[in-house]
């Protein structure tokens, strides 16, 4: 029987923190959950959550990894003094993980990226890997555009 490429799913990656600051490109949550959240829709429903570190870990992974390819992200947030959820929209680079902090260099596409905000999300693109949700090996972005 000859062996067959691992079957691919596309996920997507949540970044939840207490807060947010922002300067010269660099774009840091602060009081970040320590875990990355990822889900996938159909036809594979994979949901699941890995380490910061392993999200930061697998960032270089693989031919067409976000190092070769950086990711959009959204940031919805609560700007200071305001109930109402705003949000913009970067690239993002070079992720630092820190115990309760998470850093990207960034570059800033649409919106108005906050210097401080309060509760926020970062929602980042779907990266293609195997569907076993333990493996990282073979990590690979599908070709799209974006």
């Amino acid at each position: 029987m000859a062996a067959t490429e691992p079957q691919m799913v596309e996920e997507m990656f949540v970044q939840v923190a207490r807060s947010s600051k922002s300067s010269d490109g660099v774009l840091t949550l602060t009081g970040v959950s320590p875990s990355t959240l990822y889900f996938s829709d159909r036809p594979e429903r994979v949901v699941g959550h890995m380490t910061n570190e392993q999200f930061v870990d697998g960032w270089s992974l693989g031919d067409n990894s976000f190092a070769s390819d950086p990711p959009n992200a959204v940031l919805s947030y609560i700007d200071s003094g305001d109930d109402r959820p705003e949000d913009c929209v970067v690239v993002l680079r070079d992720p630092k993980v820190d115990s309760d902090s998470i850093r990207y260099s960034i570059e800033q596409l649409e919106g108005s990226v906050p210097q401080f905000s309060g509760a926020c999300t970062l929602f980042i693109d779907p990266l293609g890997r195997p569907l076993s949700p333990v493996s990282v090996a073979g990590m690979r972005r599908r070709d799209r555009r974006r």
